[in-house]
């Protein structure tokens, strides 16, 4: 009877037996993943390479605005007045000469009136012919007294009076001849043709506009540079300028404008870019362009540019602390040269700079570096042309 009341009991122990090692197997993996995970100790967030600031030599330029314009652009105007244009040689953008033959009027007119002005003058020599004859037959007698004191005056000053009139006629038909010179209108300097009112048939006054020239077909940047940079532009310097269409050209300071506009504190830079043929077919007078003066060079603190993460606004460098982290740094950014960029203020030439990866990093991240970690200064430091 007391054998059969003990069977139920062992059974029970036999599966809580079972159960209790069940459990165990089961968290016994977890645990020890646990206690893994705690001796391993937090994981880097990335791998990166580090590079440190290189100091090297960049160009100082000041950037500018303006305007390409004429050097010097001539009015040429009529000088004849009331005659009839009768024939235009050239058109806008026509390269001409000095001396050549622009438009012509008709010459009809100032014919006729060179006609009449030579017979005037040929009367007027032949009158003072005859006054003269008269004078010299009365001085012959003025020492007999056929002649009164009177009559002798009166021929002399008749032959003054004829001479005087020989003297107008000549004028005048000297005017008249150089009327008819202007009847054709001449180029007074070489260059190109910018402008042109003139209009065959058109009968046009005195001093009216026909055509207007760039002179020597010299073109020229007018840069707009403030007050507070004008003193480090001098007259020679060079100047690199690229026009709205993407022409580059190239220029030296002519002239610092001598006044400062009161209005936007800048004064006027005139640079020369020579002809307009050589400057190219794509630089035109009234096209705006950027330019930069060339100041000469310096020595420049400088990052890969890559190395540089903007943020809110602002410029910042990842720099590696001793402990694998990094630490956010801000910096101010200035000129930039190849992949290179210049740190004027935030960052120690020593720190080690994080350049691959830079832009997936917090600040205090932990992080992994690779085999190749520092870029080579050499590589890192190569010229590349200077852009702003």
């Amino acid at each position: 009877m007391k054998a059969f009341k003990l069977k139920p009991i062992a059974a029970a122990l036999i599966a809580l037996i079972l159960i209790a090692g069940a459990a165990g197997a089961f968290l016994s993996p977890a645990s020890q993943a646990a206690d893994d995970k705690k001796t391993a100790g937090p994981k880097p967030a990335l791998t990166v390479s580090t590079v440190r600031p290189q100091m090297v030599t960049m160009p100082i330029r000041l950037p500018a605005n303006g305007n390409i314009a004429a050097w010097q652009e001539a009015i040429i105007g009529s000088e004849s007045n009331g005659l009839r244009l009768a024939e235009v040689h050239v058109n806008v953008g026509d390269q001409v000469r000095a001396g050549q033959v622009l438009a012509s009027f008709a010459p009809e007119t100032v014919a006729a009136e060179v006609a009449q002005a030579k017979a005037a003058l040929m009367e007027a020599e032949a009158n003072a012919a005859e006054a003269a004859a008269n004078a010299a037959r009365a001085r012959t007698l003025q020492s007999t007294g056929a002649l009164s004191e009177q009559q002798i005056n009166q021929y002399l000053t008749a032959e003054q009076t004829q001479k005087a009139r020989v003297e107008a006629a000549k004028a005048t038909l000297a005017a008249q001849q150089l009327r008819m010179k202007h009847v054709q209108v001449v180029a007074p300097d070489s260059g190109i043709i910018s402008a042109r009112a003139a209009t065959v048939g058109a009968v046009v006054p005195a001093g009216t506009e026909l055509f207007r020239l760039i002179r020597k077909g010299r073109l020229e940047w007018r840069a707009e540079v403030t007050s507070s940079e004008l003193g480090r532009v001098k007259t020679g310097t060079p100047v690199s300028i690229v026009a709205v269409n993407g022409a580059e050209l190239k220029g030296k300071v002519r002239m610092v404008g001598p006044t400062v506009d009161p209005q936007n504190r800048a004064a006027i830079v005139y640079v020369d870019l020579g002809a307009a043929n050589e400057s190219g077919p794509a630089a035109r007078a009234g096209m705006f362009a950027r330019g930069e003066f060339d100041l000469g060079t310096s020595s420049a603190l400088t990052v890969p540019q890559q190395a540089v993460v903007l943020r809110d606004g602002f410029n910042y460098v990842f720099r590696l602390t001793p402990e694998n982290r990094v630490q956010q740094v801000k910096v101010r950014t200035g000129r930039r040269i190849g992949d290179r960029v210049e740190v004027l203020e935030g960052l120690k030439s020593d720190a080690a700079v994080v350049v691959s990866g830079a832009g997936f990093l917090n600040d205090g991240d932990l992080v992994r570096l690779t085999g190749d970690a520092s870029v080579s200064a050499e590589a890192a430091a190569k010229p590349a042309a200077a852009v702003k």
